[in-house]
Order: C-alpha cells, then structure tokens, then sequence
C-alpha cells in the first residue's frame, strides 16, 4: 500500500503544472465578492438573491463547458426553514441545487461518479441560527459558505480543462439550504440524478478561506475509504498544507447526507472562528493565498482518484 500511494502521489502531482486554467486568487475574490457581497444580502432561501445566486453558479458551470445531469443544471426543492422557538412555522420556498458534471473517458470506471460539493446559502438577515444579538442584520456568509462555493467553481473549471485525463467522471453541487438542515444535500440523496451505487466519494467543502498561519486544512471521513488518511496527509503535506485528518468524525455539514446513505465521504474545512454565523464573517478577513492552496490541494486530490483505477469502497466508521 504504501508503495502504491506514493506513486500515485507522485503522478499526482504532475496535475499542479498540467492545467489550461489554473485555479486564481483573483478569480476566488471575484466570486466570493460577488457572493457575499451588499446586494445578495446573505442569500437566504426563497429570496430574489437567492435565485441570482442560482443564475450565477449555472451561467459559470455552463460556462466552463460542463454538463447537466438531465434537462436543467437546477435540481429544485421546497424547504422548510427554521424558525426560533414559539415562532411559527413558515411556508415551504423554492430553492435549488445547481449540478453539472464531466465524464470520465474509461469505459468502465466512467460509470463511477466522484461528488464535489458546497452550500451558497446563508442566513439572510440572522434568524434562528445566528450566533449575534444584532437583528436584522446581513450576514454576509464570505466564509461561510461563499469559500466554498467560490472554491467549487474554481475546481470545476481546472477540472473541465484537464477532463481528457479522466476515467471516473466527476460530478459538481451547489447546495441550497444546507443552513436549514442540509435540505439540500438530503434531497439530492433522495431524488439522485445517478444511482448512489455508483457515487464511489463525496467531497464536501464548507468554510475553507481562513486557513491559518500554521496551514491547518482539517479534514473528516478519510477512513471511509481505502487509504484515505495516509494519502491525504501524505498529499498535504506535499503541498505545504499542515492536514489534521480523521478516519471519522464525520458530522457537520452536506456530506453528512451522503454517509447517511452510506457511502464514503471527506468533509473538509479551515477551522471555526469567531466571525461563524455572525455579520462580521466579511470578504475582507478570506485569506486569499490560503484559499487558492486549499483549493490546488483539493484539486490535486481529485485528479488522483478520477485519473487512476484508485480502489474505491464504503467502510463505515464508528
């Protein structure tokens, strides 16, 4: 095993320099400034933002030259949000995952689908989840979770550019309402648009643009698959990335959905800090540097389970 992960380690990392389109802080800022900006005011559920939001994501995946999986890139849903106790319930809104994918080019393994995926929805103007005392305020989500999000579509391009390399096709979600309950990440569970039998991993990104002095990417559910924690910290630190990597641990946000279901996951993250769910969490304080590595690094790692014949299982973690 250990020979095996640092070949393909090291052939791994001949994608860093192989790209037409490489993964950019700037284009990371426009996206997140975009996202997380004045007139999106938090992009909360039902709300006219939200749906621009929507329009944005499909416009840059149809863009990029990726696929819908079926008619639309737009998987819509109704969901339920949460209200503050002893408040009301509040009607159902429609919101959207927006999915796109590349195929693969083996004939067999094209049939395997790798999942990478983050929230665009925010809390609006606070709400019941909101960690402040300030009503009525945007919480701007830079973040939480327009990171993420930002680092999606940035990752699909330079996949898009390199899908000749392939063999395992690779699919792209933006959720909606994860703040609600992963109402997102739940329905597409519920109503997938390929059999779950053939989803062999999901990457789930929430919270990646505050990487820290020491380089710390936290990452949760390597185990679920085999040899998944040597072969991200191996790849981490290659990359001058310090990985905090756990076999399980896997609670917290959409990929929670996808293990539920039982299949393997990776949720990966910067860290918490006192901004989380607050109006502070602002594009100002995104480290523009450490979000462009976490996102070469999440991209190396892709490319080395889609290019190759990378055994790929379930194992359930306690």
């Amino acid at each position: 095993m250990r020979k095996t992960l640092l070949f393909l380690l090291i052939s791994t990392l001949c994608f860093s320099g192989f790209s037409q389109s490489d993964i950019t802080e700037n284009e990371l800022k426009d996206h997140i400034s975009f996202l997380a900006s004045e007139k999106n005011a938090g992009r909360f559920p039902g709300t006219k933002a939200n749906r621009a939001v929507v329009s944005y994501i499909q416009k840059d995946f149809k863009k990029q030259g990726l696929l819908p999986l079926g008619k639309s890139y737009r998987q819509k849903f109704k969901a339920k949000l949460r209200v503050a106790k002893g408040v009301p319930e509040k009607r159902l809104v429609k919101t959207s995952n927006v999915v796109a994918f590349v195929e693969g080019t083996d004939p067999l393994l094209k049939d395997e689908y790798i999942i990478l995926g983050a929230h665009y929805d925010h809390l609006g103007m606070g709400g019941p989840s909101s960690k402040s005392d300030q009503k009525n305020t945007i919480h701007y989500g830079a973040d939480d979770n327009a990171s993420g999000t930002a680092a999606l579509l940035e990752i699909a391009e330079k996949i898009a550019a390199n899908k000749q390399s392939l063999k395992r096709s690779v699919i792209f979600i933006a959720f909606g309402a994860e703040e609600q309950g992963l109402l997102g990440s739940q329905y597409f569970v519920d109503n997938p648009l390929v059999p779950l039998t053939q989803i062999k991993l999901m990457i789930n990104m929430d919270m990646v643009g505050r990487l820290n002095t020491a380089n710390h990417v936290y990452m949760n559910g390597a185990g679920t698959f085999p040899g998944g924690v040597a072969l991200l910290q191996n790849l981490g630190e290659s990359l001058g990335l310090t990985p905090v990597v756990h076999a399980g641990s896997v609670g917290g946000s959409d990929h929670v959905s996808f293990y539920k279901a039982g299949l393997s996951v990776l949720g990966i993250h910067t860290g918490a800090h006192p901004q989380y769910h607050r109006p502070e969490d602002t594009v100002d304080l995104i480290n523009f540097p450490g979000h462009k590595q976490v996102s070469d690094f999440i991209y190396t790692a892709i490319m080395q389970l889609a290019t190759t014949n990378y055994k790929m299982e379930f194992i359930p973690q306690d």
